[in-house]
């Protein structure tokens, strides 16, 4: 079991997350960003408990339906089991809400255009208890604390900057080091 799959399966709040996830049956599915950095970063920083993300980005991939109605309704469905703040979206549909990015092929390729590398990894509570972790770029800057943008995020710097700066990273995890 990876080091990421070990920290989120001693974590049961975050085991609790993902079995009320698991419940919607959604394909392609993972909880990312926050849920698994933050915990990562927590942990390799020796903060216990880990601190509770902002927001539980629940993303999954269905061309069937890109509907916002069904993303609504799987985050009520969430709250009616957790009552936390829960973001569900269908990555085949964001193309269309962020107009530069193409198609996606899947969950995991939508990861691909997020700004910086610690963010792109998700985790996946299967059917058998198990762990998926679904990093399309890697775990080595994650677990490392090692931050740099993506190469989307190099042709967004300004976004790139502006976000580390509001989510007050440096300050919450001061031994991360930012890369260029």
């Amino acid at each position: 079991m990876s080091l990421i799959a070990r920290i989120i399966a001693q974590d049961p709040v975050g085991m609790e997350q993902l079995r009320a996830v698991r419940t919607l049956a959604l394909p392609d599915w993972c909880i990312a960003a926050g849920f698994v950095r933050n915990r990562v970063w927590d942990h390799l920083h020796g903060i216990v408990p880990a601190r509770l993300p902002v927001d539980i980005d629940v993303l999954y991939f269905d061309p069937s339906d890109t509907s916002t109605g069904r993303e609504v309704e799987f985050e009520a469905r969430l709250g009616s089991l957790l009552p936390l703040p829960w973001e569900v979206r269908n990555q085949a549909r964001m193309h269309v809400v962020k107009k530069s990015f193409p198609p996606h092929r899947d969950t995991a390729h939508a990861m691909t255009f997020w700004l910086e590398t610690v963010t792109p990894v998700g985790v996946r509570l299967e059917a058998d208890d198990s762990l998926t972790i679904v990093a399309p770029l890697g775990i080595d800057d994650l677990l490392n604390l090692r931050c740099r943008p993506t190469a989307f995020g190099h042709a967004r710097r300004s976004e790139y900057d502006e976000r580390i700066a509001a989510k007050r990273w440096r300050e919450l995890w001061p031994k991360v080091e930012f890369l260029d």
